[in-house]
């Protein structure tokens, strides 16, 4: 009997482990963002607690190595003037690249040319802090500090479907 109790107990932690979150959270998550300590490019400290400035804010976690992170931002990177011009939005590139390759961040970004504010997290203290468990995760922040979209992956038209969530903040 023992033995079965152990053996359901280690399946049900197995389970739990593996379970896949879901891709799409509510709009009602309401979650403050963290105060974190990050840098920018230029290794000038950046606070978590600081990055909204009165209006929404995107904030893309990424790296170097993530095809999808990089497919996601750069089809972001062709409206967002737009969307800046309609909604007063500012993007947050989270790089998550380690000592390795966080030297590639910048010639990536110079390269591509982006308008986003990219911030390092190379202890992934702010991935932490997130509860982020892979890239791309991108979330979407009201202008008081609430987390209120979240979205895990990249596939094709997500974007389209975070501009709505962006539009309906907008609209409150």
């Amino acid at each position: 009997m023992t033995k079965l109790i152990s053996y359901l107990f280690v399946c049900a932690v197995a389970l739990n482990a593996f379970a896949q979150e879901p891709t799409h959270e509510s709009t009602s998550l309401l979650k403050q963002l963290p105060s974190v300590k990050l840098v920018d490019m230029k290794g000038k400290a950046v606070n978590t607690d600081q990055l909204t400035t009165g209006g929404p804010v995107i904030i893309s976690f990424w790296a170097t190595w993530c095809a999808p992170c990089k497919k996601e931002l750069n089809t972001i990177h062709e409206v967002y003037e737009d969307w800046v011009e309609e909604t007063g939005v500012t993007l947050i590139a989270v790089a998550i690249d380690d000592e390795k390759t966080k030297s590639q961040v910048p010639v990536y970004v110079n390269g591509k040319a982006w308008d986003y504010t990219v911030l390092m997290d190379p202890n992934w203290d702010f991935k932490r802090a997130m509860g982020v468990n892979n890239v791309p995760h991108t979330f979407l922040v009201d202008k008081n500090g609430n987390i209120v979209y979240s979205h895990n992956n990249y596939a094709p038209g997500d974007e389209e479907e975070l501009y709505h969530e962006l539009l309906k903040l907008s609209e409150k």
